[in-house]
């Protein structure tokens, strides 16, 4: 059959448009055309990334949440681009002049990166905290923006300033090997109490408060008339800062003796447990009272340093271990 002149010219060039011959652009947005045959499928990037979660956690800490008036610190957030399809992240900026002043638009940079056993995947890089900056809590902003150019501006992130040194509080030991009373032995524990948790981090390179193998340390005399305790890292070379803990009495040991051992933190405590000595224990037979000197090195996690005023043992005279 033969078609009339005039729709044999327009066929052609309605199938050239739909094609793109001859130079014709076919584009749909958020729509499907379909056909028995065909189908014909675009969409534009509509969404503007957004945040999932955001802390500040002090430069070379493990905890976060917490930082210090003159401090350092990162930001970190986890932020996701879900445009249909996603257009994919261009800037991720923080505004954090509540805590360094001017800083409205600071540059977070994507990468892989962890804090207080979180991961983010991107972080600013290091800020400085105003040398004079009041206790409490603090907010920060995110502005976000994707390869489209939507932008998103997220509310609600804060961190709490913290100028308070940590202090020692109390210390316990306990015969928690069921061995005999007064005398340090594999199982039994040894327990330090901050006013608040301190960043394991600041003990131990690479600590996160998990257990980890250490090697405490009963020296003779070590505190003039009564014995000592400290505990060292695994490799026996390094005393870390836990302080110097003086026993009820100095019978516990009659030469320096060193331990295998664990320690742990949670919450405010970090817990030695002994493991095997290294020589003969001695017994005391003498109750008493501990007393612990904390170290300055110890940190909190806004990074301020632990008073080094002595704590002495609560509770009754009793024997240790």
């Amino acid at each position: 059959m033969t078609l009339p002149r005039r729709r044999a010219l327009v066929l052609p060039i309605l199938l050239g448009l739909v094609l793109g011959i001859g130079g014709g652009t076919w584009a749909a947005f958020s729509s499907t055309t379909s056909n028995t045959g065909n189908s014909f499928s675009a969409a534009a990037d509509l969404t503007a990334p957004s945040a999932s979660s955001s802390v500040i956690s002090r430069t070379n800490g493990y905890l976060s949440g917490k930082i210090k008036q003159g401090g350092t610190y990162y930001v970190y957030a986890n932020v996701t681009d879900t445009g249909n399809p996603a257009s994919g992240i261009n800037t991720v900026k923080a505004d954090v002049s509540n805590i360094t002043t001017g800083a409205t638009s600071i540059t977070l940079n994507s990468g892989s990166f962890s804090t207080n056993g979180v991961s983010y995947n991107y972080r600013s890089g290091s800020q400085t905290a105003n040398a004079v900056l009041t206790a409490g809590s603090k907010s920060y902003t995110l502005t976000m923006t994707d390869v489209a150019g939507n932008s998103n501006t997220q509310n609600g992130f804060s961190v709490t300033v913290d100028n308070t040194v940590p202090s020692g509080s109390d210390v316990q030991a306990a015969n928690a090997g069921g061995g005999t009373v007064g005398k340090a032995e594999t199982n039994d524990t040894l327990t330090y109490t901050f006013s608040e948790a301190i960043d394991p981090e600041s003990m131990l390179t690479g600590w996160t408060g998990a257990s980890i193998a250490v090697q405490p340390r009963f020296s003779n005399g070590g505190c003039g008339a009564t014995d000592s305790f400290t505990v060292r890292d695994s490799t026996g070379t390094n005393t870390l800062p836990l302080g110097t803990v003086c026993l009820s009495g100095g019978g516990y040991v009659s030469g320096n003796r060193t331990f295998t051992g664990t320690m742990a933190e949670s919450g405010t405590t970090i817990t030695i447990t002994l493991g095997t000595p290294s020589g003969a224990m001695g017994t005391e037979t003498v109750a008493g009272a501990m007393i612990w000197t904390p170290s300055a090195s110890a940190l909190d996690a806004a990074g301020n340093a632990c008073s080094v005023t002595p704590a002495t043992e609560s509770g009754a005279l009793d024997l240790e271990f």
